[in-house]
Formats: C-alpha cells, structure tokens, sequence
C-alpha cells in the first residue's frame, strides 16, 4: 500500500477516487476542508481518479491514473494509463498510454 498525503493529512491505501470535491481512500470518506487539493503519494497506486487538483506527485509505480485537471508527475512507471483533460504529465517509462487534451507530457527522463 502507498502512503498518500493530501494537504498535509497522510493516509495509507491503494485505490483513490476525488470526485465533486469529495476525496475517498480505500472507500473512506477522507475530505479535508480545503478547497485547494495537492496529492503526493509515497508508494505504488494500482488507481486514482481526480475530477480536479493543483497536482498529483507520485514516487512509485502506478497503474492508471484518470484526471479532469492538475498535473501528474510520476517519478517511476506507469503500468497502465494516465489520462488527463488540462495538466502536464511528467512520468518515467510508460506500458500503457499517456494523452492529455491540454498540457505537456514528457518521459524518460532519470530519476
């Protein structure tokens, strides 16, 4: 499981769905009441959903990561998808895909 901490709150779970403002660890209702959401994650993730975030930071391998804004760094693999509607990605080797409607991507580069 991967440690995950939003706005400075640490949680620890494996699956991540933040939708309509509402943010849901491992089924858990963990909203801060913030209106600005900044995500790290410190571990793999085999799923996150954002509807909308400042950023997502992860240090660890993902599985598919899904957001309608933000920005998505992942310092490691991503094993399935990212896909995001406005926000750069920036990831290490990539086996599944990678799209953005609006923003930049880049890969590859050194950890």
């Amino acid at each position: 499981m991967a440690t995950i901490t939003i706005n400075g709150q640490t949680f620890t779970g494996d699956n991540m769905i933040i939708s309509n403002g509402r943010i849901v660890v491992n089924g858990n209702d963990l909203t801060p009441n913030g209106k600005e959401i900044n995500i790290a994650i410190n571990g793999n993730i085999d799923r996150l959903e954002v509807d909308a975030c400042q950023k997502v930071g992860v240090i660890g391998d993902v599985g598919n990561i899904k957001t309608q804004s933000g920005d998505v760094d992942v310092k490691g693999n991503v094993k399935g998808n990212i896909q995001t509607m406005s926000g750069d990605v920036d990831c290490q080797q990539v086996f599944g895909s990678v799209s953005t409607m609006s923003g930049d991507i880049s890969h590859g580069k050194g950890i």
